[in-house]
């Protein structure tokens, strides 16, 4: 991959945004020099089987409402497709297909990496993206290389994995939830207001 835009890619559920999936994305894209990260709502996340999860356009709004002052992170609704599971294979051809100049970079946390191997034709993906890892506190490369198979762990070994320490969070996003189904107040810079303003109008999560 050479020349054109250095194009980010993150893929989630957002149930919901929360500031620990933007300042991370923000230090990342910093440190890969990305021009742009795509987030990439999932309408049916094929990984979270059976989890009931907001309406698909409602967690779009939100990640719209939670990026509008981020400079350089955008909302697609790419994998927006209710009722149908997108792989992120998928995506990546798709995009590669539409931007044939652009350098692709999958965001991903070290739980994903750990779990890599699982995902639809994952050998494929690694020859198409560069990987961009968000590493929580505790879960550093050298702690989970023992565990991934060969190919990302020479990929690792070589520096061809980009590893970029995450920022310790006070919360999740089941404990968001949890808190807004009791009514309680989240803590204080977990949501973007509007975000909170949002999901309050809607009632969602009650």
């Amino acid at each position: 991959m050479s020349g054109g835009e250095k194009l980010g890619l993150f893929g989630g559920s957002f149930d919901p945004i929360h500031a620990g999936h933007v300042a991370p994305v923000q230090d990342a894209r910093a440190a890969a020099g990305l021009d742009r990260v795509l987030y990439l709502p999932t309408a049916r996340p094929p990984h979270k089987p059976g989890r009931e999860f907001a309406p698909p356009w409602r967690r779009f709004a939100m990640v719209e409402l939670a990026l509008l002052d981020e400079e350089g992170l955008y909302a697609s609704a790419r994998e927006l497709i209710p009722g149908r599971e997108v792989y992120t294979i998928d995506t990546v051809e798709a995009l590669a297909a539409e931007l044939p100049d652009a350098e692709l970079h999958l965001l991903i946390g070290s739980d994903s990496l750990a779990e890599l191997d699982t995902w639809r034709r994952w050998r494929e993906l690694i020859e198409r993206v560069r990987l961009v890892v968000m590493i929580r506190p505790g879960s550093e490369p050298e702690a989970i290389a023992p565990d991934l198979p060969p190919e990302l762990r020479s990929r690792l070994a070589a520096g061809e994995i980009r590893c970029v320490a995450r920022r310790p969070l006070r919360w999740s996003a089941t404990a968001l939830r949890e808190t807004l189904k009791r009514g309680g107040e989240p803590p204080a810079g977990a949501l973007h207001p509007q975000v909170l303003d949002y999901i309050r109008k809607y009632r969602l999560y009650r």
